[in-house]
């Protein structure tokens, strides 16, 4: 899905340039011919839908200073670039200063709007990735700040504001790789313990003799290898929220002591001789069949009435893939900045890819697909060929996988006679005539097949050129190779080249 641009410019001829411009850019637009108008766009429910906007600075009534400083420290307000056919340095500073991302001078050509609103987008991207994992780090993540934007995504919002707004046991159910941390970060984020502490617990990943002394805590001495006094779980979310991750590998031991958590506010430290209180919000989540793992006899079914007060079921990514696109691009941002690499934006057929496949692993496969296609990436955007394991699964798409290359040559560039004498007739050279100077020839740089040839190839050929060139004379040839004779004999052995002495 393309971004949308909002135009604001009261010249309603250079609004139609710009609209064709940016059109032709890749780019949706809307425009404004007012700053009234722009205010009410950007204010109004239609704010979600504007990825950036064009401002013309100077228009009567409300001008772009004055919509620039009405926004200014607003959250969710798109970039802003601003235009003026009166630039200077001091206008620039003042709409910098007042919330601008960048500043053109009117008319800008396509080419110059087009790497600024590229660069703008980036910028905000990367600004976006560094809040949210700032607002992951404090505890204060929201749904705001999470990329679900589709319909099926509606109940889930719904329901963990409701979450947040009470104290009540939630339990989140979904696929493996939905996100189901995430949302309940965001539950946490919007309830009166945002900022508090969130502690996350893998119960499938600690080993059955531990998950109590994990999860509860030990006093020193109470078993062998306990030398010192450790607090548990619990007790480090006292105040915030805990979250127990894939709750239904919890062993049938620490269940019991579970439930009493729940049902009395307080745990039983291994050892300890009285219980301690403890003040969390519980957070769980899973992936399996709860209520066939009650009825196997593998989960309590008292605890799971007591964990399942406030279900909330994930939707799988194939149910929900309006999100794709604008989740690759979120992950490609990231992981562009984290690899150093120039990608700032993925084809429409990419996308057209990326949106058609079933995802089974979800969000968490769509990550690592991103991921990887950001490393194979040469260019500036992803392509098809970089999803080469997608395109095989998507009927309509074929991308194929880079072939190893071929091993160095090791054997001598050139193997055929020399060439003294033959100085009009050079092989693999391509002669080159400027129109207002003397013929010259030049080293061609790429084979017959367009493929770029290797450096011992082009170096044999430069030292043959050269011989040609002087006719042999060692000295003068070593003298503009910029080489040693030694150097410039040894390298025509290697080459297979012959010298006449002198």
């Amino acid at each position: 899905m393309a971004k949308r641009v909002l135009i604001v410019d009261d010249d309603p001829t250079q609004r139609r340039i710009l609209e064709e411009t940016i059109k032709r850019l890749g780019f949706e637009v809307k425009t404004a011919g007012s700053g009234e108008q722009a205010l009410a766009t950007l204010e109004g429910s239609e704010r979600s839908s504007i990825s950036l906007v064009l401002l013309d600075l100077v228009m009567p009534g409300i001008d772009g200073m004055a919509v620039l400083d009405r926004l200014n420290g607003k959250t969710g307000i798109p970039p802003i670039i601003v235009q003026t056919a009166h630039g200077s340095i001091d206008t620039a500073i003042n709409a910098m200063r007042a919330g601008a991302i960048d500043f053109v001078i009117k008319p800008a050509s396509p080419e110059r709007l087009d790497v600024s609103i590229k660069s703008a987008l980036k910028i905000e991207a990367l600004a976006g990735e560094i809040t949210r994992i700032k607002k992951k780090v404090e505890g204060t993540l929201t749904f705001g700040d999470l990329i679900i934007r589709g319909d099926a995504m509606t109940r889930v919002i719904a329901l963990g504001k409701r979450a947040a707004a009470s104290n009540i046991p939630v339990l989140i159910e979904g696929e493996s790789g939905v996100g189901k941390e995430l949302i309940a970060r965001a539950v946490q984020g919007e309830s009166e313990r945002a900022g508090k502490p969130f502690i996350v617990v893998n119960c499938g990943a600690i080993p059955e003799n531990l998950v109590e002394s994990i999860l509860f805590g030990h006093e020193k001495g109470s078993f062998t290898g306990a030398t010192d006094r450790r607090i548990g779980k619990f007790q480090e979310a006292d105040g915030g929220t805990l979250f127990l991750d894939e709750v239904g590998e919890l062993p049938l031991d620490a269940q019991v002591k579970l439930l009493r958590a729940l049902q009395e506010g307080e745990i039983d430290p291994v050892g300890s001789k009285k219980p301690v209180k403890v003040n969390f919000r519980l957070i769980s989540a899973t992936n399996r069949d709860m209520i066939q793992l009650v009825k196997d006899g593998k989960f309590r079914e008292d605890l799971y009435y007591r964990l399942n007060v406030f279900p909330i079921w994930v939707p799988p990514l194939k149910d929900r893939l309006g999100d794709v696109a604008e989740l690759a691009m979120h992950f490609l941002a990231r992981f562009a900045a984290e690899e150093g690499k120039r990608v700032s934006g993925i084809t429409e057929d990419a996308l057209r890819l990326l949106s058609a496949y079933a995802w089974p692993g979800n969000v968490r496969q769509l990550e690592n697909a991103v991921f990887r296609a950001v490393v194979l990436a040469d260019g500036s955007e992803l392509t098809v060929a970089e999803f080469p394991q997608i395109a095989a699964h998507v009927d309509g798409f074929k991308a194929e996988i880079p072939a190893a290359p071929a091993p160095f040559d090791r054997h001598p560039a050139y193997t055929g006679p020399a060439l003294l004498g033959a100085e009009d007739t050079i092989p693999h050279t391509i002669e080159v005539r400027p129109a207002d100077g003397p013929s010259s020839l030049g080293i061609a740089a790429v084979t017959a097949d367009g493929e770029i040839r290797s450096l011992e190839a082009m170096e044999a050929d430069m030292i043959r050129l050269a011989l040609g060139r002087y006719r042999g004379h060692m000295t003068e040839v070593a003298k503009r190779l910029n080489i040693g004779r030694s150097t410039l004999y040894r390298k025509m052995q290697e080459y297979g080249l012959e010298g006449r002495p002198n």
